[in-house]
């Protein structure tokens, strides 16, 4: 029963935060609901003044399914899964582990910038590396099929992603901030808005490199190369990078050969991957035929 009530108290106390999200009764700077759409509409309204792909439309192709997965990815699915990752928050107190037992470094007396920017790198890093893995191994590719099945790229592309895919991700970066000592900085809302705004814009219709920061930022002209249709001979994935493009130069999986974005987006089988919402979240938990 005790774990029954932590499941319940924190599904609904995070439906109740989205709720006043939605009513303007949170502080401003962590109303991501309101964040996630602002944001949006300055991305999208600069995609309509410089646009990259001048033939590609607005309204462009699955832009209605990708808005639909920005909010469900978001919220949705964040209200559902909340109460299960509290239950096992408290499985693992109930064994003596807690948000610090991973710790190497307390960084809490850190300058508070400090602490954002290495709070910024270190999940960036884990985010790299379990995209890395998404591509890697088969059965996660099968999940991660969905977000490659976008055939043109704009801000919500960002968003477009098997619910899978969280469940992979989330428990990975609760590790990585378990070793910095189980504590988010009080600011890491800044943090999140900026990942928010890095990855709308790289998936934008928006063409700009960064000049000499290419090599530190991710940039729209590289993250479309990671959706290229036709990869290099013997590379499973290119350009893993999330916000920052530093780990794909460091472990050399850059590959930025031309700039024009013209290049075919998907990946081999997709004329037989399903196009609506419900059957790609069904997708990868069967093995599909050759």
């Amino acid at each position: 029963m005790e774990y029954l009530e932590v499941f319940i108290n924190s599904f609904l106390g995070t439906l109740k935060w989205t709720w006043n999200s939605v009513l303007f009764n949170v502080p401003w700077y962590t109303n991501y609901f309101w964040g996630l759409i602002f944001i949006s509409l300055i991305i999208w309204a600069l995609e309509v003044l410089f646009p990259w792909r001048k033939n590609q439309a607005i309204i462009r192709k699955d832009f209605w399914l990708d808005a639909f997965y920005m909010f469900f990815n978001f919220f949705v699915f964040a209200i559902i899964i909340s109460g299960f990752y509290k239950v096992l928050e408290k499985v693992f107190s109930h064994v003596g582990i807690s948000a610090d037992s991973f710790a190497l470094i307390d960084f809490s007396a850190w300058p508070l910038w400090s602490q954002l920017l290495i709070f910024f790198i270190l999940l960036d890093f884990v985010q790299w590396f379990t995209h890395t893995l998404l591509h890697k191994y088969e059965f996660l590719w099968e999940f991660h099929k969905v977000h490659h099945s976008v055939k043109e790229m704009g801000f919500a592309a960002h968003m477009r992603y098997h619910w899978m895919e969280n469940v992979l991700y989330k428990p990975l970066k609760t590790f990585a901030v378990m070793i910095l000592g189980g504590f988010e900085p009080e600011q890491a809302y800044i943090v999140h808005f900026i990942a928010i705004t890095i990855g709308h814009f790289n998936h934008s219709n928006i063409k700009i490199t960064w000049g000499p920061l290419k090599y530190i930022l991710n940039n729209p002209v590289m993250h479309l190369y990671h959706h290229v249709y036709e990869l290099p001979k013997g590379r499973y994935g290119v350009n893993f990078g999330i916000s920052l493009s530093l780990w794909d130069y460091i472990f050399r999986t850059n590959y930025v050969p031309e700039d024009s974005g013209t290049i075919e987006l998907g990946f081999d089988d997709e004329h037989t991957f399903p196009k609506g919402f419900i059957k790609q979240n069904l997708h990868g938990f069967k093995k599909t035929k050759s």
